[in-house]
Parts: structure tokens; C-alpha cells; sequence
């Protein structure tokens, strides 16, 4: 089944990691979104004090799990009217993204469609279930087809782009006129800089309904919680029950321990703010650097990335950063409309981030 899918798009940077990486100061990895900072300490407590449960965890997570999912929701983003029951813990989001078309029953002949410049892993969800990929960001390239699936990303990985409520509401009821799921992948839901992203199950974009609506969320950005595999998925209450019901014969089981470090980040609104301003102290200086430099940085109001360009091919712009240091990634990793940019991440240290801007300078 592999040779069917794009290779790893990662693989392909090791050239120029190696150039960056002979910088006799040490390499500026800026290629990847993986967090840097230290897992809160009441989250590893969390996670320790059921490190003695030795029985099997539910699929469908605890009580107290899809409670504080709830609750974070509308804390922190104004999302009502989610059930209990509706909520379903994932490891992490990327395993759920791949596997969803195939959970959701996509299969040949069926069209998933994708944003034009997108996370990798939703065209190669479409294809593991046999499905025909499109990639549009306007519906009226979509014509009179009939969608299976559609995917939303706002905060947009790599672009950093928020779509708006009248955006988000025009596809929704595009969507519902065709009988096409909605999945909106909101993982930088929190991270909202210049602009304000808005939840698909929000209330002003879904009118009182969420049949045929799905967001994904996870704890790697916001609490720092790459490693342990954390996310979950909400929404619609006959497709949440659907993929539960699947996923208890497939094991695609949260551990228990994760399941209570969950509940402690997802309770934990200082802590997001402080990993919250974390990013902000580096992004700003990072941004003043390309920019004085000769980078454009287009969208980029919101997530973990700039999405930056000097005009010239991407692989170019990677070379140019390498040879003073700085590893980036190219943006044709995230589809042909990429190539032209290259997505550097704010995840690296205070002191990494100060190097990549004399460097820059």
C-alpha cells in the first residue's frame, strides 16, 4: 500500500540539514512543529498519579476526560451545546486525520477534497481509503460535485491563514445542501495572533446544528504534549457514535495516563497562557528578521509558523537559509500552490530563535 502513497516529505530535507547543521554555531531547526518547552507540572503529575492502573482503558475515555473537553470548549472558544457522549479521545490527531476518510466510509469513487496548500496527512487519508483527492479553497471550483468529505483548516497549517465566520457558514451550508461531512482541523485553535480563529462548532457558524460537523483538536501545541499523544475529535453525535464503534474493535485506545494528563491541560487555562506567550516572544523578533531581510510573510495571523517568500523557488529559499544555519521547510511539502514559500515554525528555544535573527540580520 505504500508505493501508492507521496513519500515522506521530511526525508527529502536531509541535504540541506546537513548544510545547516555545519554552521559552526549549530544548527536553527525552524523545519518542524515540535514543542521545545517543558510539560507542565501538573500534567506529569496527572499523568503519574494512574500510572498503577494496570486494566484497560475505555475507548471512549473517561467522564471526567470528555467533561473538561466540554467545558475547555466553551471556555475558551464559545462552543455550546456539545454533548458528552460526542466527544472521543484520539492519539493525537494525526493517526485520526489518516484514518478518517476510511472510519467515515470513503472508499472508491467517493472525492475527499483538501485546502490547495495543506498538512500532508489529509491527502494521504483520502488515499488510503481509495478515494479521489481535490484540492480547492473556494467552492465554486468544486462545480456540481458531490463531495464525500471536506476538510477545513483554520488556523491553517502551514499558511497560518483564519477563515472567517461567513466563510466557515457558507460551507457549512454548501456542505449540508450535498450531504458532505465537514471536518475542521482546529489544533492552532488557541494560538490566534493578528486574528481571532472561530471554531466550526461555534454557534454562529453552525445555527443550532452540528449534524454532519466534526473538529478535530489536540494538546500538542498547546500544552506541549507532542509525545504523549493527545487529541480528541467532537462534533456531530451520530458520527462521533460511529467512530467509536469502530475504533473499539480496531484499539485505537488513549492510555489511561494520557487520558488524565488530558483533563489536567485541558483544565489548565495558565498554563496555555503562559506557552501562549512563549510563542508570541519569539515570534514577533523571528517575523522582524525575514522581513527585514527581504521575506514577504503572507496570512501568518494565527498558529506556529510564518509563511514566508523571497519570490523565488522554494527549495531555493531553503538553500539560502541552510547555508546560514537555518533549516526550513520547503512549502511545496504541502502541495503544488506551496512552491513559491517556505513554512519556518517558532517551535525552537528562546536561544535558537535569538540565533536565527543575528543570523538573519
Amino acid at each position: 500500500m505504500s508505493v501508492a502513497l507521496p513519500d515522506f516529505p521530511w526525508d527529502s530535507l536531509a541535504a540541506a540539514k546537513a548544510k545547516a547543521q555545519a554552521h559552526p554555531d549549530g544548527v536553527v531547526d525552524l523545519s518542524v512543529g515540535t514543542p521545545v518547552d517543558p510539560v507542565p507540572a501538573g500534567i506529569r503529575d496527572a499523568l503519574a498519579s494512574v500510572s498503577d492502573v494496570p486494566g484497560y482503558p475505555t475507548t471512549h475515555g473517561t467522564p471526567a476526560l470528555r467533561a473538561a473537553a466540554i467545558d475547555a470548549l466553551r471556555r475558551r472558544h464559545g462552543v455550546e451545546g456539545i454533548e458528552p457522549d460526542a466527544v472521543l479521545p484520539t492519539i493525537g490527531s494525526k493517526e485520526l486525520v489518516a484514518w478518517l476518510p476510511r472510519l467515515l466510509g470513503a472508499g472508491p469513487g467517493d472525492l475527499v477534497v483538501i485546502p490547495e496548500v495543506a498538512y500532508p496527512t489529509y491527502e494521504v487519508g483520502a488515499l488510503l481509503a481509495g478515494a479521489t483527492v481535490a484540492r480547492a479553497d473556494g467552492l465554486t471550483q468544486l462545480g456540481p460535485q458531490r463531495p464525500k468529505l471536506l476538510w477545513l483548516n483554520s488556523p491553517s497549517n502551514p499558511t497560518g491563514r483564519v477563515l472567517g465566520v461567513e466563510h466557515l457558514r457558507k460551507v457549512v451550508d454548501w456542505a449540508r445542501e450535498r450531504g458532505t461531512i465537514v471536518v475542521s482541523d482546529e489544533c492552532y485553535l488557541a494560538l490566534g495572533w493578528d486574528a481571532e480563529p472561530v471554531s466550526i462548532l461555534h454557534p454562529s457558524v453552525h445555527g443550532g446544528r452540528l449534524d454532519g460537523l466534526l473538529a478535530v483538536h489536540s494538546l500538542s501545541k498547546s500544552a506541549n504534549l507532542a509525545s504523549y499523544r493527545a487529541g480528541f475529535v467532537t462534533g456531530d453525535p451520530k458520527l462521533v457514535a460511529e467512530l467509536l464503534a469502530i475504533r473499539k474493535h480496531a484499539g485505537m485506545i488513549v492510555p489511561r495516563p494520557v487520558q488524565e494528563a488530558m483533563v489536567a491541560a485541558l483544565t489548565d487555562d495558565e498554563a496555555l497562557a503562559a506557552q501562549r506567550e512563549r510563542y508570541a516572544r519569539r515570534r514577533e523578533p523571528l517575523r522582524k528578521a525575514l522581513k527585514d531581510s527581504g521575506f514577504r510573510i503572507d496570512h501568518s495571523e494565527a498558529g506556529l509558523y510564518l509563511w514566508s517568500t523571497r519570490d523565488e523557488d522554494a527549495w531555493q529559499t531553503v538553500d539560502w537559509l541552510a547555508e546560514r544555519g537555518i533549516l526550513a521547510a520547503p512549502g511545496t511539502f504541502y502541495g503544488p500552490g506551496g512552491g513559491r514559500h517556505v513554512r519556518i515554525a517558532l517551535t525552537a528555544t528562546d536561544e535558537r530563535i535569538e540565533t536565527a535573527v543575528r543570523r538573519l540580520k
